[in-house]
């Protein structure tokens, strides 16, 4: 398990969530499914990670969540499997790193702090200093360093290409989140009913029906034109009906916890 100390005042309220017992559910299968696909150097994929993922621990919500992040988003392979990432070699050398932590640091409560605190600092334009993400956590860099010149980041980084290449339907932007095998297209901001309403265990979600239905209204007034990061392509109609169509149903079934 990895050591970290929350030293910096803006990993306080991250660490007084993530250091707390958290309660689990009776069957590890009652827990939702969440994959969220994303690159490190998109204005909206770490505006996601620091403005909304975080709100499954905030939340508690994340003791029914099984949560699985992929650095990879919209990079593409070139001859002899070179990697050519969206926002540049910055986001490839990020995008390795933080696939490094979730391999070397596998549990959840000990990689997300690392990637929250990166893309923190890429949310205040200060990313060249990710390193000091170390120092915030106490955490050793030395793993992460053999990790990436050893060629296992490149392997790992090889994978997320696959995966997200097979994704059904592909992805059309990122952050790119699915809930339980289905993506919520542009309405990745209120991930969290789609989660309560996707989960059929027997905890009391008392986070749930706090949802309060000025979340509702922003998902309504959410324009359908403000999406992630693409490549240079607006979504396909399909997926724009698909995410209206997604968004009305989950406000009809946010009533149940109102």
């Amino acid at each position: 398990m990895a050591s970290f100390t929350c030293v910096h005042p803006l990993l306080l309220l991250l660490c007084s969530v993530l250091l707390l017992p958290t309660t689990t559910t009776s069957s590890e299968s009652n827990k939702v499914r969440v994959d969220v696909y994303y690159e490190t150097l998109c204005p909206d994929s770490e505006d996601f990670i620091v403005k909304d993922l975080i709100k499954l621990f905030e939340s508690g919500l994340i003791s029914i969540v099984d949560l699985k992040l992929y650095p990879y988003g919209n990079a593409k392979l070139g001859s002899n499997n070179t990697i050519y990432c969206q926002h540049g070699p910055s986001e490839c050398l990020l995008n390795t790193v933080e696939a490094c932590a979730i391999k070397i640091w596998p549990a959840l409560n000990d990689h997300f702090p690392f990637i929250y605190c990166i893309e923190s600092l890429v949310y205040e334009h200060k990313y060249p200093q990710w390193e000091s993400c170390y120092e915030k956590l106490g955490l050793d860099s030395k793993p992460i360093a053999e990790c990436y010149s050893s060629g296992l980041g490149k392997e790992l980084e090889l994978q997320y290409a696959a995966e997200t290449s097979a994704l059904q339907p592909p992805h059309q932007y990122v952050p790119w989140v699915v809930v339980d095998g289905l993506p919520i297209y542009e309405d990745y901001e209120n991930f969290l009913t789609y989660v309560c309403n996707a989960y059929n265990g027997t905890a009391a979600l008392k986070a749930c029906s706090k949802l309060s239905l000025n979340t509702i209204q922003k998902a309504s007034t959410k324009s359908t034109l403000s999406v992630g990061c693409n490549e240079g392509k607006m979504p396909a109609l399909f997926g724009r009906i698909r995410s209206t169509l997604t968004s009305w149903m989950r406000q009809m079934n946010m009533a149940i916890w109102i």
